[in-house]
């Protein structure tokens, strides 16, 4: 079941909620240092790691299911936000670099088919790079914050999860060691526990982070026929309509 967009905005307007996706947005960068120029995609709910790439990227969308809702983003101006099904992207073939799905995974009742749409959306040389719920951290077993709810998954079923869907992993990283408490004590030393824990406890963060690249063999298994497709959105997002208007 999608979480209700409103809640995840809440959650990371709170400090824990910023410390969490600066944690997050650190792996991120690590893997993806550069897109200059690249045509990337948010999947889920992209905004909070999202927003550094916008200076860089030369196209940033972020695409929310139906079932959690869509708000404006970014704040203040043209609004690049999407309102999708996960199992029909509005999006023609391999028209993305980089898709980045967090907050995604682990709630849809389409998994399978949402996978297929990614990879037929995503550019043959491109990458995805999916973030989930550790189901061996603390973050899991608390429902106080959005890694708290849907399925999580251990780096071994979500690497196996990956490479049925016709993906290949190239990288993994583990991100948000801190447990998840609003003390200022905890929040202030995130990244030290960060530090130790990505050095002497990876098995036990908050989320999985890792990133695949699209197995093009194996195209004509997953091409499908060509559908119409409608597209919900908030505001242009600089891509053609497909519905032929």
């Amino acid at each position: 079941m999608w979480m209700d967009v409103v809640d995840l905005r809440d959650f990371y307007a709170t400090s824990l909620g910023q410390v969490a996706a600066r944690a997050v947005r650190r792996r991120i960068r690590e893997i993806w240092p550069d897109l200059t120029g690249r045509r990337v995609l948010g999947l889920g709910y992209g905004p909070p790691y999202l927003r550094p790439f916008l200076d860089d990227a030369e196209r940033i969308i972020a695409a929310m299911p139906a079932g959690q809702g869509i708000i404006h983003w970014p704040r203040g101006g043209p609004g690049r936000t999407v309102l999708v099904d996960e199992a029909d992207l509005p999006f023609p073939d391999n028209s993305m670099d980089r898709i980045l799905l967090v907050h995604g995974l682990e709630h849809t009742e389409q998994l399978r088919a949402m996978l297929r749409e990614v990879w037929r959306v995503l550019d043959e040389s491109g990458r995805i790079l999916v973030v989930v719920p550790n189901r061996r951290g603390i973050w899991a077993r608390l429902e106080r914050t959005p890694f708290g709810h849907g399925h999580p998954y251990t780096p071994g079923q979500l690497s196996r999860l990956l490479r049925d869907c016709l993906f290949t992993p190239t990288a993994e990283a583990a991100a948000l060691f801190m447990p998840p408490l609003r003390s200022r004590m905890v929040l202030g030393a995130a990244r030290a526990w960060d530090n130790v824990g990505s050095r002497w406890f990876p098995r036990f963060a908050g989320a999985v982070v890792m990133e695949a690249g699209k197995q093009i063999y194996a195209a004509s298994a997953v091409t499908a026929p060509a559908r119409r497709r409608r597209v919900e959105a908030e505001a242009d997002v600089g891509l053609p309509r497909l519905d032929g208007g």
